[in-house]
């Protein structure tokens, strides 16, 4: 018997699905102390395994449940699963950190990373990985704008739509898992949907800036890689808040990026967290988020994630779920309508979800926002 879970770019339906200067943690970089962890039962009020009211007795079923599933799981390995993380690329070049945010140094670091992307994609020619190449290639064109990029370890990359040195509103996308090089045009293209949406001087930076977890793996059923990129995720905004401190800066996060927008979130400076199609956020609620920026949360009608069974169980091994369904009105996210669309059609054109999140970018009043009925 296998677990199944599919959290973001290998999802059914299809998917929508470093900082500035992002080390990899190690030192004094090392994630921080974990937030605590939903501990189970009051978090187990949607998906399969929750009855309307569960009895103590049977919160413990539900986590036992969990449980033997996941071992289930771990005991058959998962075969034929693509490795984007087993494609070599060359460790790209240091980055002097940005101490401005104009058109000219916006400018010579676009070109820098081109040509890290360059160098990857040559290396990838050479392998013989041609997908990875050709979607490299595409990367590396002279429209394209990168902040950052390594192609290493399945890949990180932060790319801007829109202009980055005028922008008084800035989405910062984090994606969910299954999220790599290899299958970053679904990341673009929501994006670049968002950036029209928002329209005006409106930016947005498409952020892989963490090893995402495979889509069919424990790791996506765990807080760990959430963990892991915590302090990636809180320099990025430490840097674009240092260089564009009057901007209204959102973090919208889909799926298993969630999980890391709620365990990232105290201290971040940001006017708005949105989590979307997300599977929990690693948190019991928002006030365990710390966090002074609205938090909201949307479903579409026809996302799966719903029947995830919304639990965080505490193995001798791991911590095994995601926690707190943030949809559940006792995590106090406010609410906003993201219509009958699956788990990839947040950010499609014509979605309320995608309506509903350039208002919120925007800075609209919550009235504003249309709230699922």
């Amino acid at each position: 018997m296998s677990l199944v879970v599919r959290c973001g770019a290998d999802a059914p339906h299809g998917t929508v699905n470093r900082v500035i200067d992002t080390p990899q943690p190690t030192g004094h970089d090392r994630p921080p102390a974990p937030l605590p962890l939903p501990r189970g039962g009051t978090g187990a009020r949607r998906g399969l395994l929750a009855p309307p009211h569960p009895s103590t007795a049977g919160s413990r079923l539900r986590r036992t449940l969990l449980a033997a599933l996941v071992a289930a799981a771990l005991a058959v390995p998962v075969t034929g699963a693509a490795r984007p993380e087993a494609v070599a690329a060359p460790v790209p070049p240091p980055l002097p950190p940005l101490r401005t945010l104009t058109a000219v140094s916006l400018a010579e670091r676009y070109a820098a990373s081109r040509g890290a992307i360059e160098a990857a994609m040559r290396t990838a020619t050479a392998a013989g990985h041609r997908w990875r190449a050709a979607m490299l290639r595409a990367m590396a064109g002279p429209d394209r704008h990168f902040l950052s990029f390594d192609g290493r370890d399945g890949g990180r990359a932060a790319e801007v739509f829109g202009e980055l040195a005028t922008a008084d509103r800035i989405a910062v996308v984090v994606p969910g898992s299954g999220t790599s090089l290899d299958t970053y045009g679904l990341l673009r293209g929501g994006s670049m949907r968002l950036r029209r949406a928002i329209g005006g001087r409106g930016a947005v930076v498409a952020w892989l800036g963490y090893r995402t977890p495979s889509t069919v793996s424990l790791q996506a059923l765990t807080p760990g890689r959430a963990d892991e990129a915590v302090p990636a995720l809180r320099a990025f905004v430490r840097d674009l808040t240092r260089l564009k401190p009057a901007a209204r800066i959102s973090l919208l996060c889909h799926s298993y990026g969630g999980v890391l927008c709620g365990r990232a979130a105290p201290g971040l400076n940001v006017a708005d967290i949105v989590l979307y199609g997300s599977p929990g956020a690693g948190v019991d609620d928002v006030a365990v988020m710390r966090t002074p920026a609205a938090v909201w949360a949307a479903r579409g009608a026809g996302d799966w994630i719903a029947d995830l069974p919304h639990v965080a169980v505490r193995l001798p091994f791991a911590t095994v779920g995601l926690g707190e369904d943030p949809m559940d009105p006792r995590f106090g996210a406010r609410i906003f309508a993201a219509g009958d669309g699956g788990h990839s059609d947040y950010l499609k054109d014509g979605s309320p979800a995608l309506a509903n999140i350039a208002r919120i970018v925007s800075g609209h009043t919550a009235a504003e926002v249309s709230h699922a009925s």
